[in-house]
């Protein structure tokens, strides 16, 4: 069968082809320049830790080498300190850290902010409500995904990371100096032609356009990208130095010092490896030009403030000006050909990362890509992709819009408001850290492949749609792994609460109790799917048993061994039902191939 067109050879176009890869599916990457990548430390990029993690198993090799985990978070208003994270070697929140309270008191830091408490401290009532399949209230509400430090990259680092593992996948290939000038589909497939020094067509059972905010694919087959244009600008520095909160990311409103030039009160400091150090300074609105003698007192001015004095040395290593728009395409998929990452959306505002988004298309759209390739198309399935993932981007982009004109909006009466400065707080420190409406990762509250509800359905503190918590778990060949390690390679996961399974070996519990009629209900699902064992899982009761797509996200969980719900839900997480009675076989067949096993012991 012909490979996958990938057109865009960025982070996203690039991790999308090693997924497919995982998943045993070849791709043809079209990469419009020569292969290498510009060395910029001023484009850089913030990666959450499901993404860093989504990295680290595409490519065999932790980032954090290349990249930096953020050692805390300050932010700061005027001369006061307003919230202080600390993060230990693990990259998890410190006991102790939180925000200051009046007369400098450290008042202990909340847990993962859900979309409505976040609107209401920031005076956005009901900022943002369910919408689609990606809204933000239930998996937040429910418990949220736990704190973890950001990694800080350059961008170029990043994908000469994925271009290296991309090199040694035998079912990759890429194909440089390759610009896409006309796309073609029919019943069967894709056709593609390139125009450069080997102009070509190219024959594909997909086509994926990852090719960026000006994207050809999109343009290509009439999608339209309304939005907003400029709703943040930035100069950027970078430069190595010492500042007085080594590792720390920072953030300082309304400095007290006095600047040069237009301002719009904000600077962000962001640290990198070996030293090196990204500020970014807020711009008013307009097209005010950024001048290299500007940008020098600018680095002079907020040095000097921040260190109390005379700016300490610096060396200034690349400069920039970065300006964030609001775009969110109208259609993700037209037949054959789907749009992901800067293609399909922009965004960026408050301290949120388009890239995160872009990865997480990319781990949505593989696994459903793979299950077409491999046994035919599902259109249910494929289409769930635009489901899900347009909806989750949508509530990001509507909670910012929103938060937008009350952190932005230059004072008015909200802001001699009680409390606002530190709900406003509240707000950029979220988008920042990557939790609440602003960072989180999205759930999938109403997601077309949610399988119905069922009575044997057991409360856990993931909601369904919501990406699992990595816990330890206990593999089929007895080793123990995270459940994050086992993600991505085409199948389903199945995971059994056993508390104490972690003591004994395998050999002990494997055909006890319930194990071998789960066994047997895991074996006869429509699709293949890995059987693990975990100790325990946040708000699970013993002998739950969790159902985990490809890509992370929960299923459902159900109370106890249900052969008849879990190969419900399986077959609803497919896009739809397959055979007639297929139900009632399963239960039929889990009770005979555990009597079976009974009888062998």
């Amino acid at each position: 069968m012909d490979p996958v067109i990938i057109v865009g050879a960025g982070p996203v176009g690039l991790a999308l082809a090693l997924a497919l890869a995982r998943h045993e599916v070849p791709s043809v990457v079209l990469d419009e320049g020569p292969g290498k990548d510009e060395q910029r430390l001023a484009r850089t990029v913030v990666l959450r830790e499901d993404t860093a993690a989504l990295v680290d198993r595409l490519t065999g090799f932790p980032l954090d080498a290349d990249g930096f985990r953020w050692a805390g978070w300050r932010s700061m208003r005027r001369k006061q300190v307003m919230r202080e994270i600390s993060f230990d070697e693990d990259g998890r929140v410190m006991p102790g850290s939180g925000t200051r309270g009046p007369g400098g008191a450290k008042v202990p830091a909340p847990g993962p902010v859900s979309a409505r408490g976040a609107a209401d401290a920031s005076g956005i009532g009901g900022a943002q409500e369910a919408g689609g399949a990606g809204g933000f209230g239930a998996a937040q509400l429910l418990g949220g995904p736990e704190l973890f430090a950001p990694l800080h990259i350059a961008q170029h680092v990043l994908t000469a990371a994925l271009r290296e593992a991309v090199a040694g996948e035998p079912l990759i290939k890429v194909a440089v100096n390759s610009r896409l000038d006309a796309v073609e589909q029919d019943t069967s497939g894709v056709t593609a032609h390139t125009r450069g020094p080997h102009g070509t067509w190219w024959r594909g059972s997909h086509l994926v356009g990852c090719d960026g905010p000006r994207s050809t694919v999109r343009k290509l087959q009439d999608i339209r990208f309304p939005g907003r244009t400029a709703v943040e600008r930035h100069a950027v520095a970078a430069l190595r130095t010492e500042l007085p909160w080594p590792g720390e990311a920072v953030l300082h409103r309304m400095p007290p010092w006095r600047t040069s030039g237009p301002s719009a009160g904000e600077v962000t400091g962001r640290p990198l490896p070996d030293g090196v150090w990204r500020l970014d300074w807020l711009l008013p609105p307009g097209k005010d030009l950024v001048t290299p003698e500007l940008l020098v007192a600018r680095i002079r001015e907020t040095l000097g403030g921040w260190s109390g004095g005379s700016p300490p040395p610096y060396e200034l290593l690349d400069t920039g000006v970065h300006t964030v728009h609001h775009r969110l395409a109208r259609r993700w998929r037209v037949g054959r050909v789907f749009l992901a990452g800067d293609a399909a959306h922009l965004l960026g505002a408050l301290g949120t990362q388009g890239l995160d988004e872009g990865l997480r298309d990319a781990d949505n759209l593989a696994w459903k890509l793979a299950l077409a390739w491999h046994h035919g198309p599902h259109e249910a399935l494929l289409d769930s992709y635009q489901a899900e993932r347009r909806a989750v981007v949508a509530a990001r982009l509507r909670a910012a819009d929103q938060a937008l004109p009350v952190l932005r909006g230059g004072g008015g009466l909200r802001s001699y408001v009680p409390g606002s400065a530190r709900g406003h707080d509240a707000l950029l420190t979220d988008g920042h850290l990557g939790r609440g409406p602003l960072g989180a990762p999205g759930a999938y509250d109403d997601s077309p492949l949610a399988p119905p509800h069922a009575e044997a359905t057991a409360a856990v503190a993931t909601a369904p749609g919501a990406p699992v918590t990595d816990v330890r778990v206990t593999a089929e060949d007895g080793s123990f792994v995270r459940l994050r390690d086992r993600l991505g390679r085409a199948v389903l996961l199945v995971v059994l609460i056993a508390p104490g399974t972690g003591v004994w070996e395998r050999k002990h519990w494997v055909s006890a109790g319930i194990m071998p009629r789960l066994a047997a209900a895991v074996t006869a699902l429509p699709h293949p799917a890995e059987l693990l064992v975990a100790e325990s899982y946040p708000g699970a009761a013993a002998h739950t048993v969790l159902l985990v797509r490809p890509d992370g996200h929960l299923v459902t969980a159900l109370s106890g061994v249900r052969p008849a719900d879990l190969y419900a839900a399986a077959e609803a997480t497919l896009g739809g039902p397959a055979k007639a009675g297929a139900h009632a076989d399963a239960d039929a067949d889990a009770d005979a191939t555990a009597e079976a096993a009974a009888g062998r012991r």
